[in-house]
């Protein structure tokens, strides 16, 4: 079944048709291309124009152009246009006027992506449903997500982000959502905003994409959660939450066990008990707000509560998995990967989660397992980010926490504060951590590393996962 023909194609970007085709598909990576697809020729750190002949001997069915690029035979199917980006989101309009699909935009400081995979594994039991498969939120990766919806989808889920003021409402505008979601509000990118306050006026800008008679969904937990109500004024707007007690949806009680995530929600009165299949509090939060989403787009709750347990976290995000030191002994750690981002906000639930795992006495050379930090730097917090970095020292769950590896110039902050044996090891720089992770880990231990994705900190991890490989 084909996604766009020539003529659909042409007709959605004023282009010039080269040939007769139709495409099954969206690519704008050689690397991933597959047979059939439309590849489009964006311009970032190379112009992809250089790329069309290679995605046509792949066996691409056509191509988005500005120009027939060198190499390219006169008879090969083409789309030319003025301009490649501006007609990569006509596709993704145009996608969005045919279909008669529910439409989800997502959008928060922490946890959009996770929310995004909880609501395409609920949705897609209930129907046929379009998300993007990786954190595709930007000014081209909306539109991608948008021209590759298919036409007869039940329900699309669309992420949206911004790294600066003004960037989430035209892809809002451009996603047209019946239910727009803010997860939270948190000091992310705080560097491009005076305070909280105006990454929360951001966020809420989703709201002025929404569709008539839209409904707008907000964190009813947090200090800017007025600010986030007032931007979705003139639509129907819900809160949900576990403290404050105005919300419309509560989160009323969360175990955190070694393996899962136990909860129980009330969504508009109704009881429902959850199990995630990942530890996290934040990741109760996330799927409550699945289920109040679920709700506003007229779908079964009771069923999205089953069907959550089917959700697991994707790699770098927070997930769990053995490392074996010793294959003849077969002796392990646990390693929680979670190198891809990192905020006050979201370091701190990665920690909790490492503050109740359990590792393993009786093993390896310490014989005590141990809960270990190795943490890169969080950045983007602005002119605080020195104290931001400081206080986690001071979070609650500390103290349950062994042992605390830092890299970088931030968190070099964190580590001062730190004392006794929970000081670790300090790197100026991941590569140097990564260099020495061998002799700081041990079997037993179950081992966080955090940071953000500028940080370079998930060299750590490949280390520790190359130990594994060694003993194969």
């Amino acid at each position: 079944m084909s996604l766009w023909t020539a003529n659909e194609a042409a007709k959605a970007t004023g282009g010039e048709v080269r040939g007769d085709w139709a495409v099954s598909g969206v690519s704008i990576d050689t690397r991933t291309i597959e047979a059939g697809d439309l590849f489009v020729a964006l311009k970032a750190a190379r112009d992809g124009h250089e790329f069309v002949a290679q995605a046509l001997e792949k066996g691409a069915g056509a191509a988005l152009v500005s120009h027939v690029p060198d190499g390219v035979a006169d008879g090969a199917p083409l789309l030319i246009v003025d301009d490649v980006l501006t007609a990569l989101e006509d596709l993704g309009r145009a996608a969005r006027a045919r279909t008669k699909a529910r439409v989800i935009a997502v959008t928060g400081s922490v946890g959009k992506t996770s929310t995004k995979e909880m609501l395409r594994t609920v949705l897609k039991r209930q129907g046929k449903t379009h998300a993007a498969e990786a954190s595709y939120n930007n000014h081209w990766g909306v539109p991608l997500t948008l021209a590759r919806m298919p036409a007869d989808a039940d329900f699309a889920v669309i992420e949206i982000g911004m790294s600066n003021p003004g960037e989430i409402e035209p892809l809002a505008r451009m996603a047209r959502p019946h239910v727009a979601l803010v997860t939270t509000v948190a000091a992310a990118h705080l560097e491009a905003f005076d305070d909280l306050d105006g990454i929360a006026r951001e966020k809420g800008s989703i709201f002025k994409g929404l569709a008539p008679e839209g409904i707008a969904i907000v964190n009813g937990d947090l200090d800017t959660s007025s600010t986030l109500k007032a931007a979705g004024e003139g639509f129907e707007t819900q809160s949900f939450g576990a403290t404050a007690r105005g919300n419309d949806h509560h989160l009323i009680h969360v175990v955190l066990s070694p393996e899962a995530t136990i909860c129980k929600a009330k969504v508009a009165g109704q009881d429902y008990l959850l199990k995630i299949a990942s530890v996290g509090r934040h990741f109760a939060m996330n799927a409550l707000a699945v289920l109040v989403t679920t709700r506003a787009l007229g779908g079964d709750v009771t069923l999205a509560a089953r069907d959550i347990s089917h959700w697991a976290p994707p790699s770098g995000r927070g997930t769990h998995e053995d490392i074996l030191l010793d294959a003849p002994e077969g002796l392990t750690l646990t390693l929680i990967d979670d190198a891809f981002n990192a905020n006050p906000t979201s370091m701190a639930a990665s920690l909790e989660v490492l503050a109740v795992s359990q590792p393993v006495d009786g093993v390896g050379r310490i014989l005590k397992g141990r809960r270990m930090a190795i943490l890169g730097d969080m950045l983007e917090l602005g002119p605080d980010e020195a104290k931001l970095h400081a206080d986690i020292a001071d979070l609650p769950f500390m103290d349950q926490i062994d042992i605390v590896h830092c890299s970088g110039p931030l968190m070099r902050s964190l580590w001062e504060r730190l004392s006794g044996d929970q000081q670790g090891i300090y790197t100026e720089t991941a590569a140097e951590m990564a260099a020495q992770v061998h002799t700081l880990i041990d079997a037993g231990d179950v081992v966080l590393v955090k940071g953000s994705k500028g940080s370079l900190i998930s060299k750590a991890v490949d280390a520790i996962r190359k130990m594994s490989q060694a003993q194969g």
